[in-house]
C-alpha cells in the first residue's frame, strides 16, 4: 500500500503545478504506520513537488499511539502539527464511544507532545451525545482550555444510517440524539471558548490567534488539493475527483500506472452552490464582491433575496461586503446555506 501511494504520488505530479503549503497524514491512524515509512513518503513528496520550507505538516494520532519515543522521531521526520482524538477528557464518555484509549491518556499524551516540543496541536471533541451531561461538557471545555491547546475541532454527534449506533436508536435500546441538548452545548461551547480569546473561525473549529488550521482552511476557501489513497479525494477548482475505494483494485490499478479514480466537472451554479455552503461556515462570511465577480451580478441579486429572510430574523448579518452568520444562525449553518443555493 505504501509502495502504491508512492506511485501514484509520481503519475499525480501534473495535478498539482504549485507550491504545496500543507501536508495532511489522515484518514485512518497514520500514527500506526512505521517511522522510516513516514520518513520515506515525505522524502518522496518532497522530491516530486514543490514543498514549502514553512508548509504546515500534520499527523493524525490517537492517544494511545502517542510515546516520547515516537513524538520525537514524527518531529525529526518533519510533522510539525498533531491532530489528536481526544473525542473526551471523560471516561464514561470514551467507553460509550467504544474509544481504546482512557481519559488519563488524553490528558498524559498531550503534556507528553507539549514536553517534545510540539507547540501547535489540535484535538477533536464530540458533544451532543446521549447521556452526556451540559455539566460534564463544560468540564470537558475547560479541561482543553487549561490545557492550552491552541486548536480545538469540536463536532455535534451525527447518526449516520446504516450503523449499530441508528439502528440502536431505531430498536430503542439506545437514547436518540437530542437536538435541544446538542444546541445548548453548543452555545456553552461558542461561550467559553470566547472568553478564552479563541476565535470561532470555522463553524466547529476554534484558534488561538496564529494557529488556525491552513490544510483545513485550503478546503473552505476553494484552494486546489490532492489526495493520495484509497478513497481519496481531489480538487482542482472546476472538477473534484475520488479514488475508488477498494484496497485490492486501487493496488492493482497503481501496479498497472492506472490512477483508479471517478470525477465529476462542476457547473457553475454547483461551484456558486459549494462556496455559499463553505463561505457560510467560515468568519469571513460569503463575499457578495466575489460572487458578481465570479458568477455575475443576477447572481448576486438572487443570493441578497434569497438572504433577505435571514437578515430580517438576525441570524445572519451583511459586514464588510459579506453576508456573515450571526451568533444566532450558527446552530443552523447547514439549513440556512441549503436555502441559499442557487
Amino acid at each position: 500500500m505504501l509502495q502504491a501511494i508512492g506511485k501514484e504520488a509520481l503519475l499525480r505530479i501534473p495535478y498539482l503545478n504549485e507550491t504545496v503549503e500543507t501536508i495532511y497524514w489522515g484518514g485512518g491512524t497514520p500514527s500506526l504506520l512505521e517511522i522510516e515509512d513516514i520518513q520515506r513518503l515525505l522524502q518522496l513528496l518532497q522530491t516530486y513537488y514543490s514543498i514549502s520550507p514553512q508548509a504546515e505538516i500534520t499527523l493524525e494520532t490517537n492517544p494511545d499511539d502517542i510515546s516520547p519515543e515516537k513524538l520525537a522521531a514524527w518531529r525529526a521526520a518533519g510533522i510539525n502539527r498533531l491532530s489528536i482524538g481526544i473525542q473526551s477528557f471523560e471516561e464514561q464518555d470514551l467507553q460509550w464511544m467504544n474509544r481504546a484509549h482512557t481519559a488519563a491518556q488524553s490528558l498524559r499524551c498531550i503534556q507528553q507532545a507539549k514536553e517534545a516540543g510540539f507547540s501547535n496541536i489540535t484535538i477533536d471533541l464530540i458533544y451532543g451525545t446521549p447521556g452526556l451531561t451540559d455539566e460534564a461538557w463544560k468540564k470537558n471545555i475547560e479541561t482543553a482550555l487549561a490545557l492550552q491547546i491552541p486548536h480545538l475541532s469540536c463536532y455535534a454527534l451525527t447518526v449516520e444510517p446504516k450503523t449499530a449506533l441508528a439502528e440502536m436508536i431505531r430498536k430503542q435500546t439506545m437514547q436518540d440524539v437530542d437536538p435541544e441538548q446538542q444546541a445548548r452545548q453548543f452555545a456553552l461551547l461558542t461561550e467559553k471558548t470566547a472568553l478564552a480569546g479563541m476565535e470561532q473561525y470555522e463553524i466547529s473549529n476554534f484558534a488561538q490567534p496564529g494557529f488556525r488550521s491552513r490544510h483545513n482552511s485550503s478546503y473552505w476557501q476553494g484552494k486546489t488539493y490532492l489526495g493520495l489513497g484509497p478513497s481519496a479525494h481531489s480538487f482542482n477548482g472546476v472538477s473534484r475527483q475520488w479514488n475508488i475505494a477498494n484496497n485490492s483494485l486501487y493496488l492493482a490499478a497503481i501496479d498497472k500506472g492506472e490512477i483508479p479514480y471517478e470525477e465529476e466537472i462542476l457547473t457553475e451554479t454547483q461551484q456558486l452552490n459549494e462556496y455559499i455552503m463553505t463561505g457560510l461556515r467560515t468568519i469571513e462570511g460569503i463575499s457578495l464582491e466575489k460572487v458578481t465577480a465570479v458568477w455575475g451580478e443576477e447572481k448576486t441579486i438572487a443570493l441578497q433575496k434569497a438572504a433577505a429572510k435571514y437578515l430580517a430574523q438576525g441570524t445572519i448579518r451583511f459586514k464588510g461586503g459579506a453576508l456573515q452568520l450571526e451568533e444566532a444562525g450558527k446552530f443552523f449553518a447547514d439549513g440556512i446555506a441549503a436555502d441559499l443555493f442557487q
